[in-house]
């Protein structure tokens, strides 16, 4: 059976197709509809999503916020002026200790400092079993550390865009509807939707519902092993509430389904309906799906174009058929679609 291996899962990519800005508008994208049951590929735009939601089905949100968790700043003695340095947040762990990655990880051992403003620096406390660090975000009293990471730090862009993050990121990067701080990449289906177009649809009668799944940096590690069942998965924190439990549990009462908007947002609502059955929970998960799975919540899929050897792809191919999924994605280089974070759209029916 195709798509059980890492190698199943390449594919060649002109690095030409890979955005490294968002379009001027979030809605302009393209939209690629996969028909699983007809196996068929059409090309549509990402508005088109207002005739292809029914009235009365739900789209599921993440409304996890991006921090501004790049902090870029220098070590004290190392050189004139102190040796370039970087610490990119990935989760609190206890009041202003941080679990981060560093950069250049071999001079920012236990006892180190960046230093990334006048009153804002960063200590270095002890290296984790994984080769991360744990932190002490250092302020002055009367700079809160959420500020200072606010006023001070640089939005993740991921590592596929090889340009600085400038102003405008801090917009584009963020959905419009992102409320609780804590992920380090955004939940990039959701970039595309505008107030405008939410409105739409619930105006056409479709329903929403919100999960938290804070993202992160992991989402972007490859999957090395040719097995992916030896691939370990990050942990990453979510949030389902009472009230989505029982705007899922309408949906299918009524007949009908239940979109995702992401990964993110397929990803929370599986691992908290491990049994079967949808319940309000908050937790961690390290769900990795991939073929063959079988979907317990989600019936359709908003998603974004994936990397190359990456569990997001293998979570679509899950939920898509391996054989569509890939011939879609060879469909997508030739018809020039734009790919990763700021690229084109994908939905699957």
């Amino acid at each position: 059976m195709d798509g059980q291996k890492t190698s199943d899962y390449d594919f060649a990519l002109p690095p030409e197709l890979i955005a490294q800005e968002p379009l001027a508008e979030r809605t302009a994208s393209r939209l690629m509809v996969l028909r699983r049951d007809a196996e068929t590929i059409e090309h549509r735009l990402f508005t088109d999503l207002v005739e292809l939601i029914p009235p009365g089905d739900l789209l599921v949100l993440n409304t996890s916020r991006v921090l501004r968790a790049r902090l870029l700043g220098t070590r004290p003695g190392g050189g004139r002026g102190g040796g370039r340095a970087e610490v990119l947040l990935l989760k609190p762990r206890d009041g202003d200790v941080w679990e981060a990655m560093v950069s250049p990880g071999g001079k920012l051992r236990p006892g180190r400092i960046v230093e990334i403003a006048p009153d804002f620096s960063v200590e270095i406390l002890e290296i984790t079993n994984r080769r991360t660090r744990l932190v002490r975000l250092r302020t002055p009293p009367t700079l809160p550390v959420d500020e200072a990471v606010e006023r001070y730090g640089h939005v993740p862009l991921p590592p596929y865009i090889t340009r600085p993050d400038i102003a405008a990121d801090a917009e584009r990067y963020q959905t419009v509807f992102a409320r609780e701080r804590g992920s380090v990449a955004a939940p990039t289906a959701g970039l595309h939707f505008s107030e405008a177009l939410l409105d739409d649809l619930a105006r056409r009668g479709v329903g929403r519902a919100n999960v938290v799944l804070h993202v992160g940096a992991g989402t972007f590690r490859p999957v090395e092993a040719d097995d992916p069942a030896e691939h370990v998965m990050h942990e990453e924190s979510y949030v389902v509430g009472a009230d989505t439990v029982r705007a899922v549990e309408d949906t299918r009462r009524r007949g009908q389904s239940v979109w995702a908007v992401g990964t993110t947002s397929l990803r929370t609502l599986e691992s908290a309906a491990r049994d079967g059955t949808l319940r309000a929970e908050t937790g961690e998960t390290r769900l990795f799906i991939r073929p063959p799975h079988g979907f317990r919540v989600v019936d359709r899929l908003i998603t974004n174009f994936h990397l190359p050897r990456s569990t997001l792809l293998m979570l679509v191919a899950a939920f898509a058929g391996y054989d569509l999924t890939m011939r879609a994605y060879a469909e997508a280089v030739r018809e020039r679609y734009r790919f990763f974070s700021y690229g084109d759209a994908m939905v699957i029916l």
